[in-house]
């Protein structure tokens, strides 16, 4: 499988660089990223127009301001797309699902297979404690992740949307609202300091009990298996949206 790496001078795409060299059945034949590859063991170009190495895949761990210009490269050579690039804007989203018309995607807000669990887990008991619980989503991140809330937040949130009956709106901030707590409601809280990978809980508040679901990050590694493996399955696919439920099942 060879590979076209965006963001492969972030620690991201070092990290998927250093184990896709450990793999027998996939290499990056070059990677895209407007920083110096430095190290790199393959070409790095600018932009994607500057590209030359023919890939069966492209994976993307740069950021959103990237990801047009990615779009149009994938979809004007018909190569698959694994985006692992979070914070895209509406609009973004509207271009990512249609170029999806025409080669496929696959995306994720977090490539963790035990993120994807997480996820899974807390449908399950939005289905059960949903209706009699008080929800909030907390997440931290290192202090140069730019966007807030995570991804993966985000990805947590439309999973207990998934098990209510009716969705509940997220709640950013409250110090400036003086009243009780409403029902409807989920509130998303992020924390940013440090060398944090990512920590992200699911807090069901009921009466008298507390149900916590959560997910502790210990390095990149996580998301970049997850990543290389996405690549793996979304190459020789149809046109569509993949995501992790379909990698792992649903």
């Amino acid at each position: 499988m060879k590979i076209l790496l965006s963001g492969c001078c972030g620690r991201m795409g070092r990290v998927v660089t250093r184990l896709a060299e450990e793999q027998e059945d996939a290499v990056i034949v070059a990677g895209v990223d407007v920083a110096p590859g430095d190290g790199l063991p393959y070409p790095v170009y600018a932009t994607f127009d500057d590209v030359k190495e023919a890939a069966d895949v492209v994976l993307d761990f740069s950021n959103a301001s990237g990801i047009d210009g990615l779009l149009v490269y994938a979809v004007n050579r018909n190569l698959p797309v694994v985006i692992a690039t979070t914070g895209l804007s509406q609009s973004q989203q509207q271009a990512v699902e249609a170029a999806s018309r025409s080669i496929p995607v696959f995306a994720s807000g977090n490539m963790s297979l035990g993120v994807n669990l997480m996820a899974a887990l807390v449908k399950k008991a939005a289905q059960i404690l949903g209706d009699k619980a008080d929800i909030e989503i907390v997440e931290a991140h290192h202090n140069q992740k730019v966007d807030a809330p995570s991804g993966t937040a985000y990805m947590l949130l439309k999973a207990v949307n998934n098990g209510l009956e009716q969705d509940r709106m997220p709640e950013y901030d409250r110090h400036s609202r003086r009243q009780k707590r409403p029902k409807n409601e989920i509130g998303m809280h992020s924390l940013r300091g440090g060398t944090i990978v990512g920590e992200h809980q699911v807090i069901f508040a009921g009466q008298d009990e507390i149900v916590t679901i959560s997910h502790s990050a210990r390095s990149r590694e996580i998301f970049a298996v997850g990543a290389l493996k996405a690549a793996a399955f979304v190459v020789g696919k149809q046109p569509g949206m993949y995501d992790m439920n379909d990698l792992i099942g649903d």
